[in-house]
């Protein structure tokens, strides 16, 4: 008899998050206007996403993306798997997951491979969050700044 691996597929959570990329994608292929104006209803979309956020969840992700914005206006906000993400030349440098999204006790501020993150031959790309304060305002702007420097 074979041993169960215990592997009972994604969670209800994942799976959402699949959908909710798939309807992304739908969005973004519908759009019409000049690059300006869908960029504007790019960022419109995870405004209004954010405003759905848990109270705790949603500061943060407020903060998070004035501090983007005003730090590299060059990043183009965008839905990613329900998540505000922030592209450079159309890939995800950065996003944040909200902690309710897969009920974790922090959000995540979280780097993908196109930030320039590198620092000898480990670095870390996610940080766990529970609050932005003043100093994490820094650190945040910071990172952000390094992530996008070529």
């Amino acid at each position: 008899m074979a041993k169960n691996s215990g592997y009972e597929g994604f969670t209800a959570e994942e799976r959402a998050a699949m959908k909710e990329h798939a309807e992304e994608q739908k969005r973004a292929a519908r759009r019409t206007g000049s690059r300006a104006e869908k960029a504007a209803q790019a960022e419109r979309e995870v405004v209004e996403k954010i405003a759905t956020f848990e109270d705790a969840d949603r500061e943060m992700a407020e903060r998070i993306h004035a501090i983007v914005k005003s730090t590299s206006p060059e990043l183009a906000p965008r839905l990613w798997y329900g998540m505000p993400a922030y592209a450079l030349d159309g890939k995800v440098l950065c996003f944040f997951q909200p902690a309710a999204k897969f009920k974790t006790r922090y959000a995540t501020l979280g780097f993908n491979d196109v930030a320039k993150l590198d620092e000898g031959t480990m670095w870390p790309t996610a940080f766990a969050l529970t609050k932005v304060t003043p100093e994490v305002e820094e650190q945040i702007t910071a990172l952000v700044r390094r992530a996008v420097a070529a």
